[in-house]
């Protein structure tokens, strides 16, 4: 048993990948217990997905399964599907991304378990969401959140490059997010109400949130145009600049009125602010591809280390475009707590987005080898020695 807000709250993971785990793994940030629920053999698909060629250390899987307990178990054999429902009857909440058919055919729908236990919160993730046409079809963060909801499309430097991959769990991560809030969201109702249900969300949904301010402009009729490339942006100002050692940075300056004066002051071109081509803000718009120009040949005389202070001291908005090795060791990152280590202290890990003042979340424990608590956890669940090794002699449980 551990500390923290959710002690006592008892959670199945019996999804695969990303998504579902992770949310789970927000719960057990503060405390939740998680159950790991994976086949045996090989265990959850995840675990095969090294992200370094030529390395088998389970990176990815450290960030999403810490702090869970994994039970190895066969859900297609009787006894193991008799194994989760009788978990199932003592928990709170059950999390899954299996495709709906496969839910039906295993026994493990929403309608099915909360027959069993009319408290539990079944937290439910989906591609394409769980009603029409495409409600069984299959799909990833890369498919269902990047290239369906037009953000793959919008990201092109110009319409004629070609789209732009997304990062592994781009897309998972925050649709992680809205499944923890839905989880909580239902489980504040079982407190008021004292009956748990289905809290669900899509891949398709988040991405559509993601890309929401085009979405919606179209909802209104209004066709999206492809952005500029950054040598035709509207604002000269809000644009990303390189400097003289390659390195980028993206500046945001809006407030026109109170902030370009001090600013071109402040990269010794104050003389700007008389030239009648950018006196006004709709003169700049209109002459925005002439001031982009001119402050590209100005930026790029310093390296970004010269320019971090000067714009600072100016009050202009900026973040230098960093690499993922910076991110990694990002000192302001540490200080907020987003990477946090490992309770052995070997490595940092990457926390979940979010704290609650007075509240402490559990040091991040390993991530667990296949079945590595099989034992334990039948055994929490009132299952004597016995019906174990017979579990195990059925090939149904690993250990």
């Amino acid at each position: 048993m551990t500390d923290g807000l959710f002690a006592g709250l008892k959670v199945i993971d019996c999804a695969s990948w990303i998504a579902g785990p992770a949310a789970a793994t927000i719960l057990s940030d503060f405390g939740a217990e998680v159950i790991k629920i994976e086949p045996p053999g090989a265990g959850d698909p995840w675990r095969a997905s090294p992200p370094v060629p030529g390395k088998v250390t389970d990176y990815w899987w450290q960030l999403t399964s810490r702090n869970k307990r994994s039970l190895a178990i066969d859900l297609k054999h009787p006894e193991g599907l008799a194994v989760l429902r009788r978990l199932v009857g003592s928990s709170d909440v059950f999390i899954t991304n299996f495709p709906l058919p496969v839910r039906e055919r295993l026994q493990i729908a929403a309608a099915d378990l909360l027959a069993i236990n009319p408290r539990l919160v079944y937290g439910s993730i989906s591609a394409y969401g769980e009603v029409g046409d495409e409600a069984a079809r299959t799909g990833f963060d890369a498919t269902a959140y990047w290239a369906r909801t037009g953000l793959m499309d919008m990201v092109r430097a110009t319409p004629e490059t070609e789209p732009v991959r997304s990062m592994p769990g781009m897309g998972d991560h925050p649709t992680a997010t809205a499944l923890y809030a839905a989880i909580v969201t239902a489980l504040y109702r079982r407190e008021k109400t004292g009956r748990g249900g289905v809290a669900r969300t899509s891949l398709l949904q988040n991405g559509l949130w993601a890309n929401g301010c085009y979405v919606q402009n179209r909802l209104f009729g209004e066709h999206v145009r492809h952005r500029p490339p950054r040598s035709d942006t509207p604002s000269a100002l809000a644009n990303h600049y390189r400097c003289r050692d390659g390195r980028w940075f993206l500046m945001a300056l809006h407030n026109e009125a109170r902030q370009l004066a001090a600013f071109l002051k402040a990269i010794d071109a104050e003389h700007l602010v008389q030239d009648p081509r950018f006196a006004t803000q709709p003169d700049r718009r209109a002459n925005h591809k002439v001031l982009t120009a001119i402050l590209e040949d100005i930026f790029v005389t310093r390296d970004l280390a010269e320019w971090r202070p000067i714009l600072e001291k100016a009050g202009v908005t900026f973040g230098a475009v960093c690499t993922v090795d910076e991110a990694a060791d990002d000192p302001q990152a540490i200080g907020i707590g987003a990477l946090v280590p490992f309770a052995d202290g070997a490595n940092l890990t990457v926390s979940s987005p979010f704290q609650l003042d007075g509240e402490t979340k559990v040091a991040p424990a390993r991530a667990p080898a296949v079945g590595q608590h099989s034992e334990a956890v039948l055994r929490d669940a009132g299952y004597a020695a016995g019906e174990i090794e017979k579990l195990k002699a059925l090939g149904v449980l690993q250990q």
